[in-house]
C-alpha cells in the first residue's frame, strides 16, 4: 500500500510530516462512517433512550450534550470493529452507547475539575449551569451507563467496561500526582495516557468483537488496535495544546501547559535542549500565570528542543502498530474505515 505523507499547514515550520501506510486522499469522517450510516442511528437512538429522564433538567442538559456532540470516535470504532470481526448485535449498539456515556461523564467532570470554559467549540457544560450542577450531571451519566452495563447481561463485556472506568480514575491521578511533584518521565507519561485515554478507545474496539463473535483472537486484535491509535490520539491531542488555536480545536488553548502538565514534546525537549536552555523552559513551565509571551516562548524552546518533531515520530510509530494488528483480516469497507481512521487522526485539525 503506497505510503501517506502529509504536511500540515498550520503549524507552519514548527508543524511536522506524518508518513503512514494508508489512502493519499484527505480523509473526512462521513467517508469513514458511510459503511456504517444505518448502525449509527440504532446507535444514536440507544444513546437518546439511555439518558432520558424524568426530571426536566436532566433532558435539558442532555438535549444540549447531544447537540454538541462530539465526533463518536469511540462508538464509531465500536461498530467498525463489530463489523471487522462478524455481524453486530444488539448489545453491539448499546456497549457502543455506554462508551459514549463513560466518555462524556469523564468530559464534564474534567472540564470542572479543569475550570473550562470550551468543550467542541461552545461553552462547557460547567460554563452554562455552574460547578455543582455538571458535577452532578457527569454522575447521573456514570450511573446510566452503570444500569445499562447490567442490561447487556454480559460479564465479558461488563469486565471490559470495569476496568476501563478504573483506569480512567487512576490515569487523572496519576496526572494531578505528576504534576505536584513535577517528576514526569516518558515513561509515566504513557502509562498515564494509556489508563487516561487508550483504554478507553481499546475498550471500544475489544466490545466489539465481544458484542460479536467473542473469539480471543479477535479480542487481542481490536484490544490492540484500539489501545495504539488512543495512544496515538492522544499525542495529537498533546500536539494540540501546545501548537493548535482556540478557532481550530474548539478548546482553551495551551490548557496543560497551564496547568503545568508535562506531555510527550516537553518531556523530549527538555531532555534534549542545552543545559541554559533547558533550565529556561523548566523556568517558563513554573510560571504561574502563563501569558501569550510565555507560551510562545515555551513553545519556540519545545521545537528547538526537537519535542514536535519527536511526538510526530512517535504518533506516526502507533500509528503503524494499529495498522498491523488489524493486517489480518479480509480487505472490506470496514476494514478500510479503522485503518481510514489512522489517517483521520494524522489529519485532524481539533
Amino acid at each position: 500500500m503506497d505510503s501517506f505523507t502529509k504536511k500540515n499547514a498550520r503549524w507552519g515550520q514548527i508543524g511536522s510530516e506524518v508518513n503512514l501506510h494508508v489512502s493519499q486522499s484527505i480523509i473526512t469522517l462521513k467517508t469513514i462512517t458511510e459503511p456504517i450510516l444505518d448502525d449509527l442511528k440504532i446507535f444514536q437512538s440507544e444513546l437518546e433512550d439511555a439518558l432520558r429522564s424524568e426530571v426536566r433538567l436532566i433532558n435539558t442538559i442532555a438535549k444540549y450534550i447531544l447537540k454538541h456532540k462530539g465526533k463518536h470516535f469511540r462508538p464509531i470504532l465500536t461498530i467498525l470493529s463489530s463489523r471487522v470481526c462478524g455481524e453486530p448485535t444488539i448489545n453491539s449498539y448499546r456497549a457502543a452507547a455506554m462508551i459514549e456515556m463513560l466518555h462524556v461523564a469523564t468530559l464534564i467532570h474534567d472540564d470542572v475539575v479543569d475550570d473550562a470554559t470550551l468543550r467542541r467549540g461552545w461553552p462547557s457544560v460547567n460554563r452554562v449551569w455552574k460547578n455543582k450542577l455538571s458535577v452532578l450531571m457527569g454522575d447521573f451519566i456514570l450511573s446510566k451507563a452503570l444500569i445499562n452495563m447490567i442490561g447487556l447481561k454480559d460479564f465479558d463485556a461488563l469486565g471490559v467496561i470495569s476496568k476501563t472506568a478504573e483506569d480512567l480514575s487512576a490515569g487523572e491521578i496519576l496526572q494531578i500526582e505528576k504534576i505536584f511533584r513535577r517528576t514526569m518521565t516518558e515513561e509515566v507519561y504513557f502509562t498515564m495516557i494509556y489508563q487516561k485515554t487508550a483504554s478507553l478507545i481499546g475498550a471500544s474496539c475489544e466490545l466489539g468483537a465481544i458484542t460479536t463473535t467473542k473469539k480471543e483472537n479477535d479480542r487481542v486484535a481490536m484490544k490492540t488496535f484500539g489501545e495504539k491509535l488512543g495512544t496515538a490520539f492522544q499525542i495529537k491531542d498533546d500536539l494540540f495544546d501546545l501548537l493548535g488555536s482556540e478557532n481550530e480545536t474548539g478548546k482553551d488553548h495551551g490548557t496543560d501547559v497551564k496547568k503545568n502538565m508535562v506531555t510527550l514534546p516537553i518531556i523530549h525537549s527538555l531532555r534534549s535542549l542545552s543545559k541554559s536552555d533547558s533550565r529556561r523552559l523548566t523556568s517558563l513551565l513554573r510560571k504561574r500565570k502563563k501569558t501569550k509571551k510565555v507560551l510562545l516562548e515555551l513553545t519556540g524552546l519545545v521545537d528547538i528542543g526537537g519535542g514536535f518533531k519527536y511526538a510526530m515520530d512517535k504518533l506516526d510509530e502507533f500509528s503503524n502498530h494499529a495498522l498491523d494488528a488489524i493486517s489480518p483480516y479480509s480487505d472490506s469497507p470496514y476494514k478500510q474505515s479503522l485503518m481510514d481512521l489512522i489517517a483521520f487522526n494524522a489529519q485532524r485539525t481539533k
